[in-house]
């Protein structure tokens, strides 16, 4: 939680130049500019906007520093609910590029809560005393860049807009109609804002200012309730906060789908004029979605075309709102440099032909912003330091000095503070002469408890959490971050605000934009397989899912899932692509099969060996239950071979380092970015497992920037902090070199030794090196395979690093290995390799996630296709252009000077260099620091490239011959780029023939452009190449007959059973989904009920898995809260997931209807004692008869009786089952 300070507000607040200048600017004076020093300005800032009951804008020049001040500010503020951001769209103002869903959605927060707190109930506007003061009236904080940009006109806004009350009489159709019009997107499952989701009286909408989605219930054409909703369980929270529910259906897209006939028609003139080929299909695909007035990704880069009024976020103000410059010296040229940067962009756009001469700017310059500024009263903030020396001598703006006024009495009022720069021993001798004069003074520092300590060693004053009240003692100590400390000479005594600024010289963590975490529907895990794909039935085989299908039996309908079985004549192998593409042999399919919804949970997505394709199942004969019985008893083998390896690994004793030392705290004080959650819990998973006397194996997995390297550095540290080595193991000389200076650059504070030995070494820099690590001189060697020879001996190694394990060839995997079972060992990876990965899942290794992106971070504009030289030519262009630097990875050494001359031919003014592993260390070296310095456009190089280079400023990426790279090999080529805030541009060229194997990977990459899809590479990767690597080649030939995710279920079976025998205990009972029940009744979910397929399907699989009556019970709740009453069906389906249960616990595996009565044919009874047979038909008296291998309920004609019977027995039948033989 965020330090709050608002309790030193009172000081400033006290002061009469404040309270004059408050009640000025209360009663509208003009104010002249505020020359506050830097560090003073966020209190004061937050004081007057606490004091004002106005809406307020403070423009800042830039983004970075946009995002400082609302850090600053949270900190000051009473109640920093009120502060929102009005966040910078991506890219350059002329670039098609999706603006994320949570840019979108704060944009739309701040315009809708600027509309709220100036409208009542009506939706009419009100004047400032009749504001309804329920709402908060927001104080946003917007840079340069973001309030240039135009947005939705405030009276299209006010058009769109609608009040949404129980009660209300409103048509559902009509409503869902406008909701669409206005830029929600119809869903199946409402999850993120600027969702809907339509189910039959239902409505599940999300407004981008409400907390969580709303759902409403519908009774004709009149609003019965409103409740809001959680979408990640999808369940009621409760209704509305108001006594009458009732919200803003505020517009979710700041350029209207309803509103888009202009913009088409300027899409439609730009196809006529020959755009660019990789131009034309995305113009194409944006002109069908604004052709069907529905939401789309590029929507927002049409909305200078749709609408003609140039509005900002100044136009939703009300006349009485206060806008604060500042850095308002600044602001001017930062937009003057903002317009002619734009205006460069335009006519590079124009001439590469994806833009209209006359197209309109999307942007308000700064004349006209200037013009909206003058309608408010405008507090300035100048920038830089304010003197020293009177303020009334200051001059104003027009070279005039000022009039004393109650501002500048307030500047006076502050002065900086003296920088110790760590020297805390000064430090507390000049705090302690300040207390001697009488003076306060307030700490607020990341390392307060060691200040208080060192204050007072066996007594330490306590240390605050935050401030809330004025502060009574002398000297108070907080545990936090600030932004920089002041001296504040108030009427009543002087005051002293020191923090890590002035103590230590550390600055404050960058921060991170906080987003939206996107919410998983509960069902999303049941989403891998859809009609056409190859899936697998445990009993039954390999087949192809076509669908749902409604059956009729006997005038009852059920819903079954349809599966489609190799014919006696057809091919009977075919591959997911070929599916896909309709390419499906002739006459290949013969038998179907039908299966219950209630054994969805037997069916699992086929995944199988390298490009060979799945071959087909038939039904019928007992091929298959010999194919699964061998499987599995190979899986028991495996099954004991990693137990074995598992209980290896828990005994085998390790080294146990000691807890975080004081420097560790310091350390991680002193990192200059704010973390994330996940990486916050990464590291605290590796100081665990560094604290046990177990080795440990820990897999930290990432993608490109999120964050993994800090986490190893900090473990390295922590063991250097015990007295052991560490060695950094990477597969490339470059990055090698680079995290060698990213850990020189963090530890420098600190007495640490850190060392490279790779190639950029001389022999003789590396024979010492070796020297010093065996002598135990060096604390943290980081290098290439150099440090898996043999004449590598290390004096005290307690971990070993692995960056990209995967990129180590055999022989060196075996040294890992041997390491893995003496020294702690920590491996980084963005796509890990599936034995990897299944290793780390199964719990041989353990795994952290970091999957939470670098705040700004766009997905990558990714181009597959064939080899075009002015494709190429306008990308590189388009790059230097602004200013960017580009990768051209050609990865054959032998005819890479032939590509550079080509390029060369094809861009002249471009300077360029080549990089490739073969060239001399001096020369490679140089290379790179040109291309480091910004003296090269153009790297021309070979994979080299490929691992944890980071280059923010290369955005785009020209890959030769991509049909010939792995696709974990791609995809990390591509994480290269786009690592700043601008977009990054991939082009993969290949050859026009390509295998079918390559065209996966090309697929897969140009499918998979969200950043952290590294998973998603990982098991799209384990697809493509099958997963027989995956435990080695004995396991092969096993994951191609039953598919990957089936063998892992019966590993997963296997290792449950051996765990049991070894224990003791009872083995585990079969899996719910292997009953089978036969009853007359019509089960299912109607389509009338849950409309959508896809979901419905999802469901079915989610119900088949319910293990507990309370499971089934929270899901009938869910289901009647979700989709309204159950209609018989769905309440038959519950009733029959409920005899699952129970015919589970009774090993009951079938439940059947034969000759009017209903059979039950448990395996046991044939073999059961006849004593106890005997006390099971006292058991059952005469709801039951027992024969001598079946058990005969009879049928009255009331169903209700029957079915109650049918429970009664089954209740009977697993109480005698459990009973103590």
């Amino acid at each position: 939680m965020p330090t709050s300070l608002h309790g030193l507000l009172a000081w400033i607040r006290a002061h009469p130049a404040y309270a004059e200048m408050l009640d000025e600017i209360r009663g509208g004076l003009e104010q002249p500019a505020l020359t506050l020093m830097a560090r003073a300005r966020p209190a004061v800032v937050a004081a007057l906007l606490g004091d004002l009951s106005t809406p307020a804008v403070i423009v800042v020049p830039s983004v970075e520093e946009s995002r400082r001040l609302v850090g600053a500010l949270r900190m000051w503020m009473e109640a920093p609910e009120r502060l929102l951001t009005f966040p910078e769209p991506p890219g350059l103002l002329y670039e098609r590029v999706p603006w994320p869903p949570e840019t979108i959605t704060d944009r739309l927060d701040v315009l809708s809560r600027l509309f709220m707190c100036q409208a009542n109930d009506s939706g009419e506007l009100t004047s400032p005393d009749q504001k309804n003061t329920s709402r908060a009236c927001p104080i946003v904080v917007t840079s340069a860049l973001a309030l240039m940009r135009r947005t939705l006109p405030y009276r299209q806004f006010r058009r769109a807009i609608r009040r949404i009350a129980a009660g209300a009489h409103e048509s559902l159709t009509e409503l869902t109609r406008h909701a669409t019009g206005i830029g929600y997107e119809p869903v199946s499952v409402v999850q993120v804002p600027g969702q809907l989701s339509r189910r039959g009286g239902l409505l599940d909408i999300f407004p981008p200012q409400a907390p969580q989605p709303y759902r409403l219930e519908f009774f004709g054409d009149e609003i019965e309730t409103i409740r809001m909703f959680d979408p990640e369980t999808q369940r009621s929270v409760g209704r509305t906060d108001n006594e009458s529910p009732a919200f803003w259906l505020t517009p979710v897209r700041e350029a209207l789908p309803k509103d888009c006939a202009r913009a088409l028609e300027a899409i439609q003139a730009l196809l006529a004029s020959s755009p660019p080929a990789e131009f034309r299909s995305v113009l194409e695909a944006d002109a069908e979605s604004l052709e069907a007035q529905v939401p789309f990704p590029n929507l927002e880069f049409y909305l200078p075309y749709i609408y003609q009024e140039g509005a900002t976020l100044l136009h939703y103000l009300p006349p009485e709102a206060l806008v604060v410059a500042y850095n308002s010296n600044q602001l001017a040229n930062t937009w003057q440099s903002l317009e002619e940067e734009a205006s460069d962009q335009r006519e590079t756009a124009r001439n590469e032909q994806v833009l209209f001469r006359d197209a309109p700017i999307p942007y308000t310059g700064w004349d006209n912003i200037s013009d909206v500024l003058s309608r408010y009263q405008t507090l300035s903030l100048p920038g830089g330091e304010s003197p020293l020396d009177d303020p009334a001598s200051l001059p104003s703006e027009d070279g005039a000095p000022l009039a004393r006024t109650a501002g500048a009495d307030l500047v006076e009022a502050f002065g900086p503070e003296p920088h110790f720069a760590g020297k805390l021993p000064d430090a507390l001798a000049r705090i302690r002469q300040w207390l001697h004069l009488g003076d306060q003074v307030v700490i607020v520092s990341r390392q307060a408890p060691r200040m208080a300590e060192l204050w007072q060693e066996f007594s330490p004053p306590p240390v605050y959490q935050d401030i809330a009240t004025p502060p009574s003692a002398a000297l108070t100590f907080v545990q936090g971050v600030s932004s920089g400390g002041w001296q504040w000479r108030g009427t009543d005594g002087v005051r002293h605000l020191l923090t890590d600024e002035e103590l230590f010289g550390w600055n404050v963590p960058e921060p991170r934009r906080s987003t939206r975490r996107r919410a998983v529907a509960p069902e999303q895990s049941f989403a891998d397989f859809q009609p056409g794909d190859i899936v697998v039935h445990e009993d039954y085989g390999i087949g192809i899912y076509r669908g749902l299908v409604t059956r009729s039996v006997d005038a009852i309908d059920r819903e079954y899932l349809y599966l489609e079985y190799a014919g006696p004549g057809g091919d009977r192998t075919v591959t997911r692509e070929a599916l896909a593409a309709g390419e499906e042999p002739p006459d290949a399919w013969g038998d179907k099969l039908l299966v219950p919804i209630h054994q969805a949970d037997r069916l699992s997505r086929y995944v199988g060996t390298q490009g060979l394709g799945a071959r087909l199942s038939r039904l019928g004969g007992g091929s298959w239950e010999e194919t699964k019985a061998r499987v599995a008893r190979a899986a028991t083998e495996l099954a004991a071979e990693l137990l074995d390896l598992y209980a290896t690994r828990q005994v085998v004793h390790g080294r146990a380092f000691e807890a975080d030392t004081q420097w560790q705290r310091e350390l991680e004080a002193a990192f200059p970015f704010a973390e994330t959650d996940d990486q916050v819990e990464a590291i605290h998973a590796v100081k665990q497992d560094m604290e046990t006397a177990r080795p440990m194996d820990r897999l930290i997995c990432g993608d490109a920037g999120y964050g993994k390297t800090e986490v190893a550095l900090r473990a390295a540290f922590k063991a250097v902090m015990d007295n052991t080595q560490v060695a950094m193991l990477v597969p490339t000389t470059v990055l090698a070199q680079q995290h060698y200076q990213t850990f020189i650059e963090r530890l420098a504070p600190f007495p640490v030794k850190v060392e490279l030995l790779s190639r950029f070494r001389t022999d003789a820099e590396q024979h010492q090196i070796l020297e010093r690590l065996a002598e135990g001189k060096v604390d943290i060697v980081i290098g290439t395979h150099r440090l898996l020879q043999k004449d590598v001996v290390i004096r005290n190694l307690g971990l070993v690093i692995i960056d990209e394990e995967q990129r180590f060839g055999v022989a060196n995997k075996e040294r890992l290995k041997q390491m893995r079972t003496e020294v702690d060992v920590l491996t980084l990876t963005a796509t890990p390799i599936p034995r990897t990965l299944y290793m780390a899942l199964a719990g041989v290794r353990d795994i952290s996630i970091i999957e939470t992106p670098p705040q700004e971070r766009l997905p990558i504009a990714t181009y597959v296709g064939t080899y075009d030289a002015q494709m190429a030519r306008r990308a590189i262009l388009r790059e230097v252009n602004r200013g960017g630097q580009i990768f051209y990875v050609h990865n054959r050494v032998e005819s890479i000077e032939t590509v550079a001359a080509r390029l060369r031919t094809l861009v002249p003014d471009v300077p360029l260099a080549i990089a490739h592993g073969q060239m001399p260390e001096r020369e490679l070296s140089k290379v790179m620091e040109r291309f480091t310095t910004g003296d090269v456009s153009i790297l021309l190089a070979t994979t080299i490239i490929e691992s944890g280079l980071d280059f923010p400023n290369a955005n785009t990426l020209i890959v030769e011959r991509a049909d010939r790279f792995g696709l974990a090999q791609l995809y990390q080529l591509r994480g290269r780029i786009g690592r700043g805030t601008r977009r990054g541009y991939a082009y993969f060229f290949h050859k026009r023939r390509m295998t079918e194997e390559a065209s996966q990977r090309l697929s897969a990459l140009r499918d998979t452009t969200n950043r952290g899809g590294g998973f998603t590479v990982a098991l799209r990767d384990l697809e493509i190449r099958g997963a027989g690597e995956l435990l080695g080649h004995k396991q092969h030939g096993h994951v191609a007959s039953v598919g990957f995710t089936l063998y892992t279920r019966l590993l997963s079976r296997a290792v449950s059973h051996i765990k049991a025998a070894r224990a003791g205990e009872p083995i585990p009972p079969e899996p719910i989904g292997s009953i089978t029940i036969e009853l007359p009744l019509p089960v299912g979910l109607s389509a009338d009920y849950v409309p959508d397929d896809k979901l419905r399907l999802q469901l079915y699989r989610r119900l088949a898995e319910l293990a507990s009556e309370e499971e089934i019970a929270k899901l009938r709740e869910e289901l009647l809260d979700r989709f309204g009453p159950l209609p018989p069906m769905a309440q038959n389906l519950i009733y029959q997931l409920k005899l699952k249960l129970l015919a589970r616990d009774a090993r009951i595996p079938a439940i059947a209807v034969e000759s009017g009565q209903i059979v039950l044919r448990p395996p046991w009874l044939k073999d059961t004692d006849p004593s106890r047979v005997t006390e099971l038909r006292r058991a059952l008296q005469d709801r039951a008869r027992v024969g001598r291998r079946e058990i005969w309920l009879p049928m009255p004609w009331e169903e209700s009786a029957w079915r109650e019977n049918l429970r009664q027995v089954l209740q009977a039948l697993a109480d005698w089952w459990n009973q103590p033989r």
